[in-house]
């Protein structure tokens, strides 16, 4: 009896154990997993984030380009080194770039809150310009790099054999970071004068002029109205500090040197005191857009000298205006557009020469009558001299492109613009005058014609090939003449950047002729 009774207590033991284990193998329950899930409230592309009531979208592009003829990424062959047109002006210059951006959205009773940012990580060949030694040494002339420390950015790569600069030509830059809540713009975007392709109607070339072009955007704070039917309006407040300022230039320091380097004194630009003042009323319907927008500018000088005791002029605002119109579903082809824009300024020279145009130009050329030829010009937003007030400088152009698409996958675009500056008589006395900078001395005997008036025109042709969607190899050729408006012979001093030596040269209308390359692939 008591064997069965230990065998029954055995078992039951074992039985409960086995319960036991059983019962501690058994899966634990897993926590529910949070999939991506497709956001269809803005379009293609965004998806929730985990978690959250936000919608979020990734994009980009990536490009590998080579510009011929030019110095900069693609800009006319101006400046030193590339205005030069010599051993030290680059026939190439090629740059590969990634641009990541990233948008989010959240619905709430107020309306779409928006946030977006635009950064792009580059890589630029530079070039190399003179130092003005005796043994030829030359400087490169790629991206300023910061030190470890902190301190004053300096230029790497400075050796000739560019041992000790590879790594000067990578930058990063943030086109656009901004926050978009009830009709409010905050943050960095793309001006409200622009037009809606800024200061690319139809064109890859970097440096038209003609009208404004905001493309890596400009901190700002602004309200859009939307009145419905097409409709719109904004207001707004914009720094102007790092993209709209063409200058204040005290002539009382200018020289013929640097008149010919293509600076008419000395910039004293001063502290930022306002905003430009930005409004625009803008027409979008099925058969295009129409917009109009005007800016005010207001130009603080710092000193006429060294210090306070100089005295200074007083503040002088300057102003904008430009038309933009967009016409589509023309009968040439579909999707064909026409995109034009007209402007003028008075003391705000940025919303037509725009920043990656300039308004500063140094170019040299062949000539028959003289060691060679030079042309020059310069359109700041005002002069002044010592003791004097400001004086504006007035300007005028426009700018368009008609593109055609040939089928779904190759289009063409013919695109041009004309830009002139005009000064007062103020600056023309200084420069121009009895005793004027320019055309005192035995050296500027030669000066047939003084006038600091100009302009730019330029036309071009772009055709794209997209054989796969997203990715498109284009190529586009641009012409620029400088139309300057001096004549005869003058004796340069020469330069060092630009190896230009000591002798006469004759005043002259200069061209550059420039060819961008670029494959691109969106994502």
């Amino acid at each position: 009896m008591k064997l069965v009774k230990s065998l029954l207590l055995g078992s039951a033991a074992g039985l409960i154990a086995v319960g036991g284990a059983q019962a501690a193998d058994l899966p634990v329950k897993a926590k529910a997993v949070e999939y991506v899930k497709i956001c269809s409230l803005y379009g293609a592309g965004f998806y929730y984030i985990p978690g959250t009531d936000t919608c979020i979208k990734l994009g980009g592009y990536l490009r590998a380009e080579v510009a011929l003829g030019t110095n900069s990424s693609y800009g006319p062959a101006n400046g030193s080194p590339a205005g030069a047109h010599n051993r030290l002006s680059n026939y190439y210059t090629i740059r590969a770039r990634e641009d990541l951006n990233i948008d989010t959205r959240t619905a709430t009773e107020y309306g779409v809150v928006r946030t977006f940012f635009d950064g792009v990580f580059s890589w630029t060949t530079g070039g190399y310009q003179g130092t003005g030694s005796a043994t030829g040494t030359t400087a490169y002339t790629g991206t300023l790099a910061l030190n470890t420390s902190g301190a004053t950015p300096a230029l790497v790569g400075s050796s000739i054999n560019g041992t000790d600069g590879n790594t000067s030509a990578g930058s990063l830059g943030v086109y656009y970071a901004f926050i978009q809540f009830a009709g409010f713009t905050m943050g960095k975007a793309v001006s409200q004068f622009d037009a809606p392709w800024t200061n690319y109607p139809g064109n890859n070339f970097d440096g038209l002029v003609g009208g404004s072009g905001t493309v890596t955007g400009i901190t700002q704070f602004s309200y859009t109205a939307d009145f419905g039917q097409g409709v719109t309006a904004a207001f707004s407040a914009e720094d102007p500090t790092a993209y709209m300022q063409a200058g204040n230039q005290n002539l009382t320091g200018a020289s013929a040197t640097g008149m010919i380097g293509g600076a008419y004194g000395s910039n004293a630009i001063g502290g930022s005191r306002s905003p430009n003042l930005v409004g625009m009323v803008r027409v979008d319907q099925a058969w295009g857009l129409f917009q109009a927008s005007v800016a005010a500018h207001d130009n603080h000088v710092a000193y006429y000298g060294a210090n306070e005791a100089t005295g200074h002029p007083d503040d002088k605002w300057g102003w904008a205006v430009q038309l933009a119109l967009s016409i589509k579903n023309i009968p040439t082809g579909a999707g064909d557009v026409i995109n034009m824009s007209a402007v003028y300024t008075d003391g705000a020279t940025r919303y037509n020469f725009q920043n990656l145009a300039g308004s500063s130009y140094s170019m040299f050329g062949s000539s028959g009558v003289a060691y060679q030829s030079v042309g020059f010009a310069n359109a700041p937003d005002t002069v002044y001299i010592t003791g004097s007030s400001q004086e504006t400088i007035k300007t005028w152009g426009f700018r368009g492109a008609y593109t055609h698409n040939w089928d779904p996958y190759w289009n063409t675009a013919l695109y041009g613009a004309y830009a002139q500056a005009q000064y007062g008589s103020l600056a023309k006395n200084a420069l121009c005058g009895v005793g004027g900078v320019f055309v005192t001395g035995v050296a500027q005997a030669g000066v047939t014609s003084c006038n600091p008036d100009f302009a730019i025109g330029q036309i071009g042709l772009i055709t794209r090939w997209t054989p796969v969607k997203n990715l498109t190899f284009s190529a586009d050729l641009n012409w620029t003449h400088l139309d300057q408006k001096y004549a005869g012979t003058v004796g340069y001093a020469g330069s060092g950047a630009t190896a230009k030596p000591a002798a006469v040269y004759e005043l002259k209308d200069q061209d550059s002729i420039t060819l961008l390359l670029r494959a691109q692939r969106n994502w």
